[in-house]
């Protein structure tokens, strides 16, 4: 075989070689790229749309995945141990994480995004940002709406992924459509300006802002509250333009509404209505029927408690600081015993303490009060001294005695040694 041949036949090799390589490259880069676009944090959604025309509210808890007993049962065990109220150092974030872990693997979702946010705050290393990222696009294959608005956070904040402003309100966006709360409530806090402003991030959408945030607090979202007692108070136009002067009624309206979602844990509701109650900005326009120390003084409690947990609820609101025209109950000023009454929270009776002659008797509960008096004369260590304890006690009317023991003679200088 002549050696031009060869070389052309050894060309043609190594040209089909080339040419199988790159195709398989080819595909494997293919491949890798649709997996990657078929990653719930590439799913492509419509444009977050400010001026949208209709909303319709859809609740949260309904789209949400069940979760098993022994699932629910250490998610909760987790959450107490990383309660607000606790110092940070007296927390067993190890404990925690493996609680949470162990929850989130039985597909329970809050454990999942909860998980995913001890994996950043590294209380896990070293698990981070694409460990947390997974956990959330876990919970948005089940179909859970908080889940989609945490994936918007991520965008915002190039958390795991590249940071896309846009990207972020299209997730809300379609977190609120889902039932979140906390997405209906920060979209609808940008829409409910009196102008529109796109550079600075509002718009003025009066109607699907009123039905995004009253929809958040229907599920007892409490944040909600805040800019939904504003539009309530002030009336406002379609497009935000204010409509005229607040009435005795839309007051009402707005302080209601920020009561309400005192109850349900806004901070910002309690910080307005001790103002309101306080040093209310205009006299002649206050949004309370008159001033009240008393009120005030009960909200800014609430209002710093609230600021220390924001995970806090008090469904026994009314009946410890009800709206006026209802009186105030009475109150010792403890703070304490003012957020556990809000939260309707008893107090547990205190355990009887054992005095020392319970513990020699073996009855753990008697009352110090009933203590035995030592004496010499006792025949034995379970024998009570009768004589010095009939000369402690109180002289007793001889009439009710004689009653109870007719045949006993209960003269009071009698030897009864």
């Amino acid at each position: 075989m002549t050696l031009p041949l060869l070389r052309k036949i050894s060309y043609i090799l190594l040209t089909a070689v080339f040419l199988v390589c790159s195709f398989n490259a080819f595909s494997i880069v293919r491949a890798q790229y649709k997996t990657t676009q078929a990653l719930p944090r590439n799913e492509k959604l419509p444009l977050f749309d400010p001026h949208r025309r209709s909303f319709t509210c859809e609740i949260e808890v309904t789209r949400v995945p069940p979760v098993d007993a022994q699932a629910e049962k250490w998610f909760l065990e987790a959450q107490a141990l990383d309660e607000p109220d606790a110092w940070e150092e007296d927390r067993d974030y190890k404990k925690i994480v493996l609680l949470a872990r162990q929850a989130a693997e039985r597909g329970h979702w809050k454990a999942m995004l909860n998980l995913a946010s001890l994996y950043l705050e590294h209380r896990d290393p070293p698990q981070g940002e694409m460990e947390a990222l997974a956990l959330v696009e876990q919970a948005m294959r089940l179909g859970v709406p908080a889940a989609y608005d945490r994936m918007g956070t991520y965008y915002m904040n190039s958390i795991g992924v590249s940071s896309d402003v846009t990207r972020a309100h299209a997730f809300w966006q379609k977190a609120a459509e889902m039932g979140n709360p906390q997405a209906m409530a920060y979209l609808g806090d940008m829409i409910a300006a009196t102008w529109n402003n796109p550079s600075e991030g509002f718009w003025a959408n009066i109607p699907i802002a009123t039905k995004m945030l009253e929809c958040a607090m229907s599920q007892g979202y409490g944040p909600a509250a805040y800019t939904l007692a504003r539009l309530r108070g002030w009336p406002r136009a379609a497009d935000g333009k204010i409509g005229g002067s607040r009435t005795s009624e839309t007051r009402a309206l707005a302080q209601i509404t920020l009561h309400k979602g005192v109850s349900v844990g806004c901070s910002e509701c309690a910080r307005s209505l001790s103002g309101e109650f306080r040093n209310p900005h205009d006299l002649e326009d206050m949004l309370v029927p008159h001033l009240d120390e008393a009120r005030s003084a009960r909200y800014a409690v609430l209002h710093n408690a609230l600021n220390l947990n924001p995970l806090l609820r008090f469904p026994n609101l009314d009946k410890v600081l009800p709206l006026p025209p209802a009186p105030l109950s009475p109150w010792d000023g403890d703070k304490q015993t003012l957020i556990d009454a809000a939260k309707g929270v008893t107090a547990r009776p205190t355990e009887p303490k054992a005095s020392a002659a319970s513990q020699r008797q073996g009855r753990h509960y008697l009352d110090p009060g009933y203590n035995l008096i030592p004496s010499e004369d006792k025949a034995g260590e379970t024998e009570a001294p009768f004589a010095k304890y009939w000369q402690a006690t109180a002289p007793v009317e001889s009439a009710h005695l004689k009653a109870r023991f007719p045949d006993a003679d209960f003269t009071h200088d009698k030897d009864c040694s």
